[in-house]
């Protein structure tokens, strides 16, 4: 049996068919495949890697974050003093405890309590460093932990056109489908509702037809022939 061996570090460029590492121990994830017995890429990206799970974040259309950006985050793991999170970018970001809670927490406080890995968080950009190290903050009106739904990611530069106008795509996908709306400039959409499929059909038929005109009244056409018009509580949607 071949040996395993990684051939690529974290944050690595690599292109198309870069074979990133060989043997069974390394198992493939998103923008990498296996060729054999080899993990092998995809894209023109940045390795992101997790113990044995090799992935890779394409160039184009990457998140990069900005301070001030709201975006829809993911608690990948804790530490003694903060918790780290994937923010649909090449770079993980931090939440330290004094940006997560006003709370005083106590040195060896359980940070499970407050987020577990896997929640799913609206919160802000606080810090970009020069070498892209992140900070993220919960000191919003808007932040919280976003309970059950679902996630899904789209190109951030196509999030305005998701919007709309003074927030009317978003208002007219939420009145059909019954569903609540969280935006994340990071492209990071949280959809939680009635009919969440045609939510989410919706949402990539505009990312995929952005550019094209009419979109507007083909986007209304289908909702009104698919979905059911309904009143749906308030969200916050993040530009």
């Amino acid at each position: 049996m071949e040996k395993s061996e990684l051939l690529v570090k974290e944050r690595d460029l690599v292109t198309p068919g870069d074979i990133l590492a060989k043997g069974l121990d390394y198992i493939p994830s998103a923008g990498s495949y296996r060729a054999g017995t080899d993990v092998k890429s995809k894209f023109l990206g940045l390795v992101r890697l997790k113990e044995k799970i090799i992935s890779v974040t394409p160039i184009n259309g990457v998140y990069i974050p900005k301070p001030g950006d709201g975006i829809i985050a993911t608690v990948s793991d804790l530490q003694n003093t903060f918790w780290i999170l994937d923010v649909n970018s090449p770079y993980d970001a931090i939440l330290p405890i004094s940006e997560a809670t006003p709370e005083r927490i106590e040195q060896g406080t359980d940070l499970s309590i407050f987020f577990d890995v896997g929640d799913v968080v609206y919160c802000k950009v606080l810090n970009v460093s020069k070498s892209k190290n992140t900070s993220l903050t919960m000191d919003d009106y808007r932040a919280k932990k976003l309970i059950g739904g679902r996630l899904m990611t789209v190109a951030p530069s196509k999030v305005p056109r998701i919007i709309g106008k003074e927030g009317s795509m978003i208002e007219l996908i939420k009145r059909y489908t019954g569903c609540q709306i969280t935006v994340g400039q990071n492209g990071v959409v949280w959809l939680k509702g009635l009919n969440e499929a045609l939510a989410a059909k919706t949402i990539l038929m505009i990312e995929n037809e952005a550019h094209k005109e009419g979109l507007t009244e083909r986007i209304t056409t289908m909702l009104q022939k698919e979905g059911t018009e309904t009143i749906v509580k308030q969200e916050e949607e993040i530009q």
